[in-house]
């Protein structure tokens, strides 16, 4: 199968987003891939002090290909064009670090979030292994641009897919989609999955079971909420009160890809094949637990 390769020189008119419609919505399901966009702009690549396979570090590698068979199975699928390293869509629009600018900043800027703190905000200092993007501090102005024409868009489409089930099928279940990196320290057995629901906050309890138990079924080992409880995008539009709930999934890239090359490997085709059964389970499902 040909399948895309990342583009490390992408025009600025490079649309943020794009949505994979089914025929006829059949589920009352929404899956999102925030952070697989691989089109990389030009003036990044050109003035990051990284190489441009390590500008890729925080990118959620060919998980929009994962759960490409969501439309087939009556759910749309929307994933960001963009890299997460330009613009984090999983993080608040104003958190930005104070000491990236080449001036002050606004006062209603979150300066002081942990994912400020960690260099990860909505405008990242570093990648995921630590090492600083830029040669130069950016201007107000640069990270507001990006904001307006990544975040804002992509923010809207989704809330307009979520808006559009709800009025559809009386509910909705957002299910955002991510993958997590190996790490050193990691304990025995680390998990395959990890679910995400903020301590159960975000989605219906049972939602989240019904999704570990499938999971389990299928041979794979499953966390909930540790150490991935879910970011802004699971605790924004999860409102159970209001028929809205929202889960996180984060996927090992160790069962798909090789993290060092950022390459699939032989095991993303039966991983894909697995997710698939999974949303064919999904199809399956009475959902009416989910109304407020």
């Amino acid at each position: 199968m040909d399948l895309p390769a990342p583009n490390l020189d992408a025009p600025a008119q490079t649309a943020p987003f794009h949505i994979q419609r089914p025929a006829r919505q059949t589920l009352p399901i929404v899956f999102a891939s925030p952070h697989s966009g691989r089109d990389y702009p030009a003036r990044l690549v050109a003035e990051a002090r990284l190489a441009p396979l390590a500008l890729r570090r925080s990118e959620d590698s060919f998980v929009d290909e994962l759960f490409a068979a969501a439309p087939t199975h009556g759910a749309p699928l929307i994933a960001a064009t963009f890299p997460r390293v330009w613009c984090d869509v999983n993080r608040e629009p104003w958190e930005l670090d104070p000491g990236m600018f080449d001036g002050p900043l606004p006062p209603w800027v979150n300066t002081s979030s942990p994912r400020v703190g960690a260099g990860l905000g909505t405008i990242a200092r570093i990648v995921a292994t630590g090492e600083t993007v830029y040669r130069r501090r950016l201007s107000f102005t640069e990270a507001e641009e990006r904001i307006r024409q990544c975040w804002e868009p992509y923010h809207a489409a989704l809330a307009q897919l979520l808006a559009e089930t709800r009025a559809r099928f009386g509910f909705c279940l957002l299910i955002d989609c991510h993958s997590m990196p190996a790490h050193p320290a990691q304990l025995a057995n680390p998990p395959d999955f990890v679910l995400g629901d903020a301590h159960g906050t975000a989605c219906a309890p049972r939602a989240t079971r019904l999704v570990e138990e499938v999971l389990l079924g299928l041979g794979y080992r499953v966390r909930r909420n540790d150490p991935y409880a879910g970011g802004y995008v699971t605790r924004h539009y999860g409102r159970p009160r209001d028929a809205v709930h929202a889960l996180q999934i984060e996927i090992a890239r160790s069962l798909y890809m090789d993290e060092t090359r950022i390459e699939r490997n032989a095991g993303l085709v039966p991983l894909a094949r697995d997710l698939t059964a999974l949303i064919g389970h999904l199809t399956t499902t009475d959902w009416t637990f989910l109304r407020a």
